[in-house]
C-alpha cells in the first residue's frame, strides 16, 4: 500500500465531491449537517478555496489522503495557535470502504509528523464522539492520550454532542526525543 498525505489543491474538488457523495450516509453520524451544495464539485471547490486562504495565514494544513494514487479521504491540522500555546487540532475522515486497513493509523502518523516536525508545534489535539472506538484506537496507536470529556462540544448530526478529548505532545514522540 502506497499511502500519501498531500496538500489539497483546487483540482481535487471533483474527486472530493464524488467521494463525499459516496460516503454521505457513512459520515452523517460523525460530521456536522451539510447543505446539498457541499456534495457538489462547486461546493468542494468553495471549501478548498477557504482552506487554502486559511493555509496561507498559517491556520491550517489541509490535506487529502491518497492510497495507490486514489483519493480516499481528508486530514487536516486545524486551528493552529502559535505563541505560548503552539497547538492545533487534528481532523480526518476516510472512505467507508477503506476503514479497518491501517490507513487511518498511517494517516494520523503522517499528520503528527506534519504538526511536530514540519510545523514545530508542541501539542496536537484530536476529539472523538464517545462511541467512536475505532478512531480512539487509531489515536492511541499514535501516542494520543485521553485528557478529558467535553460535554456538548460540537454540533454533529444536528445536535450538540459530548466528545472525548485526546492529545499528544511533541516531546512524547520517540523520533523527536533522539
Amino acid at each position: 500500500m502506497d499511502l500519501r498525505l498531500r496538500r489539497v489543491v483546487e483540482d481535487d474538488a471533483p474527486a472530493l465531491a464524488a467521494l463525499r457523495r459516496a460516503n454521505r450516509r457513512f459520515l452523517a453520524g460523525v460530521e456536522p449537517e451539510r447543505d446539498e451544495s457541499f456534495f457538489t464539485a462547486a461546493g468542494q471547490a468553495s471549501m478548498i478555496e477557504g482552506l487554502l486562504l486559511r493555509a496561507e495565514a498559517g491556520l491550517v494544513v489541509p490535506c487529502v489522503i491518497e492510497v495507490d494514487g486514489e483519493l480516499v479521504g481528508q486530514a487536516s491540522v486545524n486551528d493552529v495557535v502559535r505563541g505560548a500555546f503552539q497547538s492545533a487540532h487534528l481532523g480526518y475522515w476516510l472512505s467507508e470502504d477503506r476503514t479497518g486497513r491501517g490507513i487511518g493509523t498511517a494517516t494520523v502518523a503522517a499528520a503528527v509528523f506534519i504538526a511536530f516536525d514540519e510545523m514545530g508545534l508542541h501539542r496536537l489535539q484530536a476529539d472523538t464522539l464517545l462511541d467512536n472506538v475505532a478512531s480512539q484506537k487509531v489515536l492511541a496507536r499514535n501516542g494520543f492520550v485521553r485528557i478529558g470529556l467535553a460535554p456538548r462540544y460540537l454540533n454533529i448530526a444536528g445536535r450538540w454532542q459530548d466528545h472525548v478529548l485526546h492529545q499528544v505532545l511533541a516531546e512524547e514522540q520517540p523520533a523527536l526525543r533522539e
